[in-house]
């Protein structure tokens, strides 16, 4: 059986970086904090120069393996403390990288002079602990990690944007489809007397949402929803409308009982100043009524000229009675009757 085969060693850990502050010395008690993104607490705490400190105060600030819910929230991290007979101090301590939003571990080392300071103490734990941390905050190293998470929390902020618009999109266009069905039956039943015309209905284009770009989504969002709003406003409209008819016709029935004439619909100008003001709030422009056209008179065949003939002088016509012959009134007949004698 062959040797088995010597694994390579691992190759030697860059240094990690280690930010300390300036000593703070008060009624010969001396602090000393010290900093380090990437070492733990326990390797802070046995450093050599901080093996003969009568407190050796730790705390650590890590990312959590537990993941949340809700992916836009801000990460998790677990935060670990240790007093070292120091009462209090870890906590004190803890709270100062959180309030710096930094991770890795920070140790305070106290040599107690013998003279007891008070509450005064955590202020100078918590002042060491701020120095060594901002000098890692301040320096070059921590400036490309900040600028490097930036960038790494504007795409996971852009996928997730992302993913929940190519979620949303499809709901958004199945909504638009429904209303404009429900309208188009709305604006059928108003109409009933209309031969309905099936027309052929293609089937719509399902865009690749995931493949377009986030400000093309975003506006692809806005049109939806704008969408929406105006097939909801042609509904309410449509509605206002049947319940209007619905009104009238029983205004109609009721007065038809009681023997008086119904007053069926408005006069054209009222109601042609009624759609204008619908029209304008809903941001459509006005139609113009049409006015009703005037029948043509039909054309007069063009007669020919005739011709000027001068007048024919005509005899005059007396109207007097013909005067009748006394002398041929006067003469009698022979009579005929014998003579008696």
């Amino acid at each position: 059986m062959p040797p088995k085969r010597t694994l390579s060693p691992d190759p030697p850990h860059p240094p990690s970086a280690i930010y300390r502050s300036t000593a703070i010395t008060d009624r010969s008690s001396r602090f000393i904090a010290i900093y380090s993104p990437s070492l733990t607490a326990q390797q802070l705490q046995s450093r050599p120069e901080l093996s003969d400190a009568t407190h050796r105060i730790t705390a650590s600030r890590v990312p959590s393996t537990q993941r949340s819910l809700a992916p836009s929230q801000q990460p998790l991290y677990t935060t670990t403390y240790s007093d070292d007979g120091e009462k209090y101090a870890g906590k004190a301590l803890a709270s100062v990288l959180s309030d710096l939003n930094v991770e890795g571990s920070v140790v305070v080392a106290r040599w107690y002079g013998g003279i007891m300071l008070g509450p005064v103490r955590f202020d100078h734990i918590k002042n060491c602990a701020r120095e060594a941390i901002s000098k890692y905050v301040n320096s070059s190293e921590q400036q490309v990690l900040r600028a490097k998470k930036a960038r790494t929390v504007v795409n996971h902020d852009e996928e997730n944007r992302r993913g929940d618009l190519t979620r949303v999109l499809p709901e958004r266009d199945r909504s638009i489809s429904v209303l404009r069905g429900l309208l188009a039956e709305k604006q059928l039943a108003m109409e009933p007397s209309s031969p309905r015309v099936e027309k052929p209905v293609s089937p719509a284009k399902v865009p690749e949402y995931a493949k377009l770009p986030l400000n093309t989504l975003e506006n692809l969002e806005r049109a939806r929803d704008a969408t929406i709003g105006w097939v909801l406003a042609q509904i309410e409209k449509v509605e206002v409308a049947q319940q209007a008819e619905v009104a009238q016709q029983a205004e109609i029935g009721q007065k038809a009982e009681i023997g008086q004439p119904a007053e069926i619909g408005q006069p054209a100008e009222i109601r042609h100043h009624a759609d204008i003001g619908e029209q304008a709030e809903t941001g459509q422009p006005a139609e113009i009524p049409q006015q009703p056209e005037v029948p043509q008179q039909p054309e007069i065949p063009h007669q020919p000229e005739i011709p000027y003939q001068p007048e024919i002088p005509q005899p005059e016509i007396s109207h007097q009675p013909k005067a009748i012959d006394k002398t041929e009134r006067t003469t009698a007949k022979p009579s005929t009757t014998p003579n008696p004698a």
